[in-house]
C-alpha cells in the first residue's frame, strides 16, 4: 500500500484525504452552509478542529477505549439515527415549500443552531470515530513517538482544506442554486442520504 511508505505528514495528509473526501452527512450540511454563505466560516473551523481532536485522541489510545465500551457505540448509533432522521424530514419539508428555496432567504439557522447542527452531524455518526479515532488512530499510534506530531499535521492539514474547498467553494455553485428547482433536488438528495444513513446505523445495532 502506497501510504505505508510515505513519510509521516504526507502519510497523515493522504490516509485522512481517503477517509474524509465522501458524499456523507456532514459534507452535505458544510456544501449546504456554504452555498446558503451561511456561518461558512464557524462551521468549517469546527469541522476542522473536530476532526483534529479526534485524530489527535485516537493516536494516544482512545480508539482502544471505545473499542473497550460497545455500549457506546450503539448508543452513538441510535442517537445519530434519530438526528438524521429528523433531518431527512426537515429536507423533505424544505422540497416542498417554494418560498425556502432561495440563498440568504432570511429564515436560515442562527449561528448557535448551524453550530449546533455540525457537532451533531460530527459526534453523533460512529462512522466518524471508526475513521479518526480507529483507523487513523491505529496508524498514527503504530509510527515511533518522534514522528506522530508529523502524522497528525498532515491529517489535521487535508482536513482544514477539504472543508474550506466545500464551504467556501460552494459559492461558485450560486449561479447554479439561483433557480428553485435546483434546491428542491438538493434537498431531495439530501433527505434520501439521512434517511438511508439512519437506516443504515440501526441495521447495523441489530444486525
Amino acid at each position: 500500500m502506497i501510504v505505508s511508505i510515505l513519510p509521516p505528514l504526507a502519510k497523515g495528509f493522504a490516509l485522512s484525504a481517503s477517509l474524509i473526501v465522501s458524499i456523507g452527512a456532514q459534507n452535505m450540511f458544510v456544501l449546504r452552509q456554504g452555498l446558503r454563505r451561511e456561518h461558512v466560516l464557524p462551521v468549517v473551523l469546527f469541522c476542522a478542529v473536530a476532526d483534529s481532536v479526534l485524530v489527535i485522541a485516537g493516536v494516544n489510545g482512545l480508539g482502544q477505549l471505545l473499542a473497550a465500551v460497545p455500549g457506546l457505540s450503539m448508543a452513538l448509533s441510535l442517537g445519530g439515527a434519530a438526528f438524521l432522521t429528523w433531518y431527512a424530514v426537515g429536507a423533505f419539508r424544505r422540497a416542498m415549500r417554494s418560498e425556502a428555496l432561495v440563498v440568504q432567504d432570511g429564515a436560515g439557522l442562527s449561528l448557535g443552531a448551524a453550530l449546533a447542527a455540525t457537532a451533531a452531524f460530527t459526534l453523533l455518526n460512529p462512522h466518524v470515530y471508526i475513521d479518526t479515532v480507529m483507523l487513523m488512530g491505529a496508524v498514527g499510534s503504530s509510527l515511533p513517538e518522534g514522528q506522530r506530531l508529523f502524522f497528525i499535521i498532515g491529517a489535521s492539514t487535508f482536513a482544514a482544506l477539504w472543508f474550506a474547498a466545500i464551504g467556501f467553494g460552494a459559492r461558485f455553485l450560486a449561479p447554479l442554486f439561483a433557480r428553485p428547482v435546483a434546491w428542491r433536488v438538493l434537498d431531495i438528495v439530501t433527505g434520501l442520504m439521512m434517511t438511508v444513513i439512519a437506516v443504515v446505523l440501526v441495521r447495523d445495532v441489530f444486525a
